[in-house]
């Protein structure tokens, strides 16, 4: 039976809303399909499934049907270009799009609207791509689920009593769908990585430095933090997440052979770790151990990363985020938090003031920070030699996406629980790696589960090799349906 969507190409029938960004590029180029069509067909799903899922924080739909009529004009006369030429995208809500807004999800900011793109999506937008919406956050990128005061909370499209994740919650959700061919996430905590791990996604989080983080909301100040910061896309493909970064990268992939490097793939520890993630993981190395050198062996550095992710994220004690939550006004994140349990109608969510009442908590001290700068110091230069030649196979989270608040608490308690929860996440936050997560398969309720490759910087296109084979012989991207 035809579906909305599907096209006949080479006697095989495909549904654009499966494709990726290089298909859906193809797709124009052999005028199988208008970029008119191609835009309605995404605008109609995403009509259909945001209701219930509750992705999108605000449409573009008639600026992105005047360029995709634009492009098609330009394809009749001979005049397309650009790498993403007519292909329908999704954006984060913390990057700036002119004529959208720019929230960071909280209700005291509704209305603005920034003046010009960021710089990741000047240069999509210069490649062709059209942006269709934006997509939905935690307040200020600040938690690991996607609920807000201004938008409220997203659903899983796997099962909507499942969390998406998060920051980049909102985006995970879209590409999982199908309602944009690609989309662009930001990662200091996981937040490309979570998303695309609970929803069955590709996602690669950039390494320090890479991609410029101007016109990203809230900017990050602090150079330990800047470290952490990686910017890159939420795709359907690896070959769309290597081309994604490849345009919004300040540095060039440098082609490498993946012969000459040695695969890591994570042994269970004393970390929680669900027993089908740890059958996957062994799965991974019994299609890799005949064709490469391989290990089983400890991780170097995992043990700290938990506390120094907790401790860099705190290290002015949330100050710069409670003034972006409250602005000039003069509030107290217990008094949100406690407002917002008994009433529900604190200025913030309480994800949020819970987080900066722990931020508070962490806070170092000046002479902590300074042991933080050598142990990050000596770190660097223990990884630098140690990831030379080698790629890691290791988890994303302990497991597939549990109900919504589960990963909040996990991460958010008092009890320090985030030491047992997030070394797998943190690791390449706190080292400045660049990240690829991969879907590789599913648990016993059918959610997906992914695994993250993370090398060295200069080391990406070992990475998006190892990830396109895994793609390959693996899950992969599936569309999620929604049941009723």
């Amino acid at each position: 039976m035809r579906q909305v969507g599907d096209v006949l190409i080479k006697d095989k029938t495909v549904n654009v809303l499966d494709a990726d960004a290089v298909s859906i590029k193809e797709l124009i180029e052999q005028k199988q399909m208008t970029v008119t069509e191609i835009t309605e067909t995404y605008i109609q799903r995403i009509q259909d499934t945001n209701p219930a899922v509750n992705f999108l924080t605000e449409a573009r739909f008639s600026v992105a049907l005047q360029e995709a009529e634009e492009a098609d004009r330009l394809l009749a006369t001979g005049e397309a270009k650009g790498a993403l030429f007519g292909v329908p995208i999704s954006m984060k809500e913390s990057f700036d799009v002119m004529g959208m807004q720019t929230t960071g999800g909280l209700q005291r900011l509704k209305g603005f609207v920034p003046d010009e793109d960021a710089e990741v999506v000047n240069r999509l937008k210069a490649e062709g791509a059209i942006i269709l919406g934006k997509t939905n956050t935690p307040e200020l990128c600040f938690c690991q689920e996607t609920d807000n005061k201004l938008y409220g909370r997203t659903n899983n499209p796997w099962n909507l009593d499942r969390t998406v994740g998060g920051s980049s919650g909102g985006e995970g959700a879209a590409i999982a769908l199908g309602c944009a061919a690609v989309g662009l996430g930001s990662d200091i905590g996981g937040s490309i990585r979570f998303p695309s791990h609970f929803n069955g996604v590709i996602g690669f989080k950039s390494g320090n430095g890479s991609v410029s983080q101007d016109g990203s909301f809230p900017y990050v100040d602090n150079d330990l933090q800047q470290r952490m910061l990686g910017i890159g896309p939420i795709a359907k493909s690896v070959r769309d997440a290597k081309l994604l970064y490849s345009i919004i990268s300040d540095k060039s992939i440098v082609e490498q052979s993946l012969d000459s490097f040695t695969l890591n793939v994570f042994r269970t520890t004393n970390y929680p770790l669900s027993a089908r993630t740890s059958k996957l993981l062994n799965d991974v190395y019994v299609f890799l151990k005949d064709k490469f050198s391989t290990e089983r062996e400890a991780v170097p550095l995992l043990d700290q990363s938990a506390l120094l992710w907790q401790e860099i994220m705190s290290i002015d004690g949330g100050k710069a985020t409670s003034s972006h939550a409250f602005g000039s006004r003069s509030r107290s994140p217990h008094i949100a938090f406690v407002k917002e349990l008994w009433k529900g109608n604190a200025d913030i969510h309480r994800y949020l003031s819970w987080a900066l009442i722990g931020a508070a908590l962490f806070k170092p001290s000046h002479r902590r920070i300074s042991e933080m700068r050598n142990e990050l110091a000596e770190g660097d230069k223990l990884l630098e030699a140690y990831l030379e030649h080698r790629l890691l196979i290791m988890p994303v989270y302990h497991t597939a996406a549990p109900r919504h608040n589960v990963v909040y608490k996990e991460i958010f308690s008092i009890q320090k629980t985030f030491l047992q929860y997030m070394p797998f996440t943190a690791y390449a936050n706190t080292w400045g790696l660049p990240a690829l997560t991969i879907p590789i398969g599913i648990d016993e309720d059918g959610m997906p589960i992914g695994l993250q490759i993370i090398g060295k910087n200069g080391n990406e296109d070992a990475i998006f090799s190892l990830g396109a084979l895994l793609e390959k012989q693996f899950l992969g991207y599936k569309r999620a349906e929604l049941t009723s």
